[in-house]
């Protein structure tokens, strides 16, 4: 399918429903969101307010949803108050995306509405983001999957009819190492930083990551920032707020991922980046797994394998082999 045609297909598994939409402002939910002010039936955009996201998060969802005419409501989730997310363990995602959507799902089901989608894309499965098995979990949607959109088409689709999004919508948190516990002192220092950094590049993206004292900066554009007055102002003000060294990381952040794969005579191999839970993935393949024992499946031309490595062979076209894999991906269930 092309761009155009799966467009269409998210927006015939959406029209006429009412459906609540997990919305962050982002390229993905503010996508799906203006795709249901088109053609749902009185949708609403929900926003989680967790007291950790970047400055003009709320602000922005705000202003987004009345330009679509969308009703929006903003569930306050005052994450400093919730001590299993402040410990910031190695499953901090899993945990904020299991609180947020749990909020998101509980006032859907208050409210009336059918169904909760979000904007998860087949990019997502084959990036470490955990948090996607909460989808699962919850019975959330995810049509961009369904249709087998990737980042990249996304923000084409977005780009090509002029409509607004943010790039910065992720919490930060994930500034911090983790099991380096979140405080309202670490989060606003980073905060600082990364505002401090956009007023003076005006670049998209920029994040701080607090290494034990370390300010790492990253940016989507390097020729923003790479001027020496520049430099100089960043490293000034992000020690005068309490880092003791700033480092700049030389690759540029990129958000338009794609899913590619190493295609030869007909057969390919793909490295996820996590483990797969065997057993799971089996339970949702059903009757179309082949063979499987504790460490792989066989299904068809496919071969799945507990360290996340999958195997395909006897494909006609590149174009063919991509599509089966992003088939088989939406069956697949990592470990945390």
């Amino acid at each position: 399918m092309n761009l155009d045609e799966k467009i269409e297909k998210v927006e015939n598994t959406i029209k006429n429903r009412k459906i609540a939409i997990a919305f962050s402002g982002g390229a993905d939910s503010t996508l799906l969101t203006y795709l249901a002010s088109k053609v749902s039936d009185k949708p609403i955009a929900i926003t989680i307010d967790n007291h950790i996201f970047p400055t003009g998060f709320i602000k922005h969802c705000k202003k987004t949803a009345k330009e679509f005419g969308i009703k929006h409501k903003v569930i306050d989730l005052n994450f400093y108050e919730h001590e299993n997310l402040l410990s910031n363990k190695s499953d901090r995602c899993f945990v904020c995306r299991d609180l947020m959507y749990g909020n998101i799902k509980k006032y859907a089901t208050d409210n009336g509405y059918e169904s909760v989608l979000d904007g998860n894309n087949i990019s997502d499965l084959v990036l470490d983001r955990p948090g996607i098995l909460i989808t699962y979990k919850n019975n959330i949607e995810s049509p961009f999957i369904h249709a087998k959109l990737t980042s990249k088409e996304i923000h084409e689709y977005l780009n090509k009819h002029n409509i607004p999004f943010s790039r910065s919508t992720t919490c930060l948190g994930t500034r911090l190492p983790t099991n380096t516990k979140m405080t309202p002192e670490n989060i606003k220092q980073v905060s600082a930083s990364e505002d401090f950094i956009y007023e003076k590049t005006n670049c998209e993206i920029v994040k701080v990551r607090n290494n034990n004292g370390l300010a790492l900066c990253e940016v989507d554009d390097l020729n923003k920032i790479l001027n020496e007055n520049t430099l100089k102002q960043i490293k000034d003000k992000l020690k005068s707020i309490g880092f003791k060294k700033v480092a700049l990381n030389l690759s540029e952040i990129d958000d338009n991922e794609n899913i590619t794969i190493d295609y030869s005579k007909g057969a390919f191999e793909y490295q996820l980046p996590y483990t797969i839970d065997i057993e799971n993935t089996k339970n949702q393949l059903k009757d179309k797994s082949i063979s499987s024992d504790s460490k792989k499946i066989l299904i068809e031309n496919q071969e799945i394998h507990e360290n996340g490595l999958i195997k395909g062979s006897n494909f006609k076209s590149k174009e063919e082999c991509l599509d089966k894999f992003m088939e088989l991906l939406q069956d697949i269930r990592r470990n945390v």
